[in-house]
């Protein structure tokens, strides 16, 4: 080595170690909330499959019994993404003035993929108390809540038989009491989500009858809700969730076969909800028929609209909701874009 050839290298070792270190962005962390429902598997499918990282996110998941407990703390921007169903007490939130945006779809009916499935008492069924939806007259009915999607399954399945909403009497319980309920004849039908249908069918207590594929096909069950303050002043970072978002839909979508969880994608998908939900047993993510979800993302603006159009008729809407100023595509939009749409 020359004396010239060792100074140069030398020089450059000089400055390389001299120059600063250049480290990977932190991520941004999002706070997210959930129901613990099967359909929030979507959001733990873009975190574990690695979509939000390869988008600059982390995410804090945050659980609420319902989309309307995440109104607050949406609004005030300590909740960045929420994620429930478009029921009654949303609305009303936006009755008050309080800025909320539906952004993209979370669970809909699709065909052979329902969410809300209408279970009766197998003994109504074996004697022939019950056959047409005409049967459900004079019946007690499980429902989760006033104002929520099965409650507006339920009244679909009435408006077809030709029967008004209180030609039934209903309960309200939580999912998984509707299995119990049926088992021990406190009720005669029940319109429920899963697993909870599909554990009364193992059981032999209730037969599954109807569900929202037939009875309101693509009924929009659960939604994505950005906070407004999170889609004004981080609406890129609202952007890459929602382009991390829309990856999973796609890698769901590659677990659905036959109406179960029996696609390519079935093991891992089903590895993820067991780390992520509260259900524990895999085996009952291969026997249940896993919700629906449009392929890109999109909302049915009109299953929304007919669901806020029943519940105003049933008096529990308290002012005036403009389904434009809920409905936010945009974000959808734009990660259709980068993700390119789906091969329906």
């Amino acid at each position: 080595m020359t004396a010239r050839t060792g100074f140069v290298l030398g020089f450059a070792a000089f400055v390389l170690a001299a120059a600063p270190v250049v480290r990977a962005a932190e991520p941004v962390t999002v706070n997210v909330g959930i129901v613990n429902s099967i359909s929030d598997g979507l959001i733990f499918i873009a975190e574990k499959k690695g979509y939000l990282r390869e988008a600059g996110i982390a995410i804090k998941t945050v659980a609420f019994p319902s989309a309307a407990n995440m109104v607050a703390p949406l609004s005030a921007g300590d909740l960045d993404v929420g994620a429930g169903a478009p029921a009654a007490g949303l609305y009303n939130a936006v009755a008050r003035g309080i800025p909320l945006k539906i952004v993209a779809d979370k669970a809909s009916s699709q065909p052979g993929y329902s969410v809300n499935k209408m279970l009766v008492r197998k003994d109504l069924v074996e004697s022939g108390r019950y056959k047409t939806l005409a049967d459900l007259k004079g019946m007690k009915v499980a429902l989760n809540g006033a104002g929520n999607t099965n409650v507006a399954t339920l009244a679909y399945a009435l408006r077809q038989a030709g029967l008004k909403y209180d030609d039934v009497s209903t309960v309200t319980l939580g999912f998984p009491e509707h299995v119990t309920a049926l088992g021990n004849k406190a009720v005669d039908a029940t319109f429920t989500t899963e697993p909870s249908a599909t554990v009364a069918v193992r059981d032999g207590y209730g037969v599954v009858e109807a569900d929202d594929s037939t009875i309101d096909p693509g009924h929009q069950v659960a939604v994505i809700l950005y906070g407004q303050v999170f889609a004004d002043t981080k609406t890129d970072v609202a952007r890459r969730f929602m382009t991390a978002y829309l990856r999973a839909i796609r890698y769901y979508h590659g677990a659905l076969a036959n109406g179960h969880l029996a696609g390519p994608n079935a093991e891992d998908v089903i590895k993820i909800l067991v780390e992520s939900t509260p259900i524990k047993d895999p085996e009952v993510f291969r026997a249940i028929t896993p919700n629906g979800v449009d392929p890109d993302g999109r909302v049915n603006r009109k299953s929304l609209q007919q669901d806020l159009d029943l519940w105003q008729s049933m008096g529990l809407i308290n002012g005036a909701v403009d389904m434009n100023d809920v409905v936010d595509p945009s974000f959808i939009e734009a990660a259709l874009k980068e993700v390119g749409p789906s091969k329906k």
